[in-house]
């Protein structure tokens, strides 16, 4: 069953309070430790877990562009990126790397906060017709990612891959 757009909401607010207590809590020391079944380290895999907010706040004017055009051309779009997998997957882990030098444990809440609120606004505006038009996705990038989705998906997408890596933190769980 497909998530609601309360539910996407919902998702949001638990994740984003999640990361907060992590970054509270966590020490340094604790931040570069390595996480669990990756290369990143726990500070790393957080700030990665927020770029799966930041990627959907890019995609969705693509999102909506796309699922507006004819199929062949969402189509020939996904099988292009799908074509760019390798190198994606080294922008993706290196990127990341990169970027948890400057969103450390003091700037990640923040651009979470921010990208969040951001995606939450369009997200509230969306209707019913809206959310459910779909494009072909490059469904190698990411395990979550599917050959088709919906834009309701892209919306779920983000505290999924956020949820998944959340398991491979090398950090004790935070506290409610």
């Amino acid at each position: 069953m497909n998530p609601t757009k309360e539910d996407i909401l919902a998702g949001y607010s638990r994740a984003l309070a999640e990361l907060n207590r992590w970054l509270a809590g966590a020490t340094a020391e604790e931040l570069r430790h390595k996480s669990n079944g990756t290369k990143w380290t726990n500070e790393e895999l957080l700030f990665h877990m927020v770029f799966g907010y930041m990627v959907v706040r890019a995609l969705l004017p693509l999102v909506h562009l796309i699922t507006r055009l004819p199929s062949p051309i969402g189509k020939a779009f996904a099988s292009a990126l799908n074509a760019g997998t390798l190198p994606f997957d080294v922008i993706n882990y290196w990127g990341s790397r990169m970027a948890a030098v400057y969103f450390n444990q003091r700037r990640m809440a923040r651009k979470s906060d921010k990208t969040i609120n951001v995606i939450t606004r369009r997200l509230e505006r969306e209707s019913t017709a809206s959310l459910s038009r779909s494009m072909p996705f490059p469904d190698r990038w990411d395990p979550f990612f599917t050959p088709t989705m919906t834009l309701n998906d892209v919306y779920a997408y983000p505290t999924k891959h956020f949820d998944f890596h959340a398991g491979q933190l090398s950090l004790d769980r935070p506290h409610r």
